[in-house]
């Protein structure tokens, strides 16, 4: 560590305050999952907590020693009573063949400093299988969309950018960069052949 202070010192401040920034940066590792069927995929309307009034895919944050797909399986249950299976056992859930197939990767970052635990990189998954119906939770709102219908006004910024791609067959890694009132400051998509 004090070679890393010393080193710091002899920068300019300039360099300073970047290299500081590019320690501070913070990025949670978090789970998106729309449901697909023949022509149509299911958003949920987001009730409260981070995202509310948006419709989104469901998915949220990980537990602590939770991997990302178990963390997809349960955060769907959780949000939509829906029962997803990732090829294993899941607290009783479905298990079996993987019915979770990972779309894209989005990397979304908040330029105010004090929203810095905002930023995250999302697993972005598909599933065309799955057991129950949606069902509303105090959370989340589910409802069917024609692909064609998709209410992309009243989603996130981002979504018109990445979104059809997948939907289209593509995977994609994105990032994108917040200002105030979510307006997309900047913003990287790029179609790849797997993640």
């Amino acid at each position: 560590m004090e070679g890393l202070v010393l080193k710091l010192r002899q920068k300019s401040w300039r360099n300073i305050k970047n290299s500081l920034v590019h320690f501070e940066l913070f990025m949670r590792d978090t789970t998106l999952l729309f449901l697909i069927k023949k022509d149509q995929i299911c958003l949920a309307m987001k009730k409260r907590g981070f995202g509310t009034g948006r419709w989104n895919g469901v998915g949220g944050k990980l537990n602590q020693g939770e991997s990302i797909e178990d963390a997809t399986v349960r955060e769907t249950f959780e949000e939509i009573g829906v029962k997803v299976c990732n090829g294993k056992e899941n607290n009783g859930m479905i298990s079996g063949q993987n019915n979770l197939k990972k779309v894209a990767e989005l990397e979304f970052l908040f330029a105010d400093p004090t929203k810095s635990n905002w930023n995250q990189l999302v697993h972005v998954y598909f599933a065309e299988k799955w057991e129950g119906e949606p069902i509303e939770s105090e959370e989340m709102k589910p409802e069917w969309f024609k692909i064609g219908d998709i209410p992309f006004k009243d989603m996130w910024p981002d979504d018109p950018f990445w979104l059809p791609k997948v939907i289209a067959g593509d995977f994609v890694r994105a990032s994108f960069t917040f200002g105030d009132g979510d307006v997309i400051l900047k913003q990287r998509v790029e179609v790849v052949d797997e993640l």
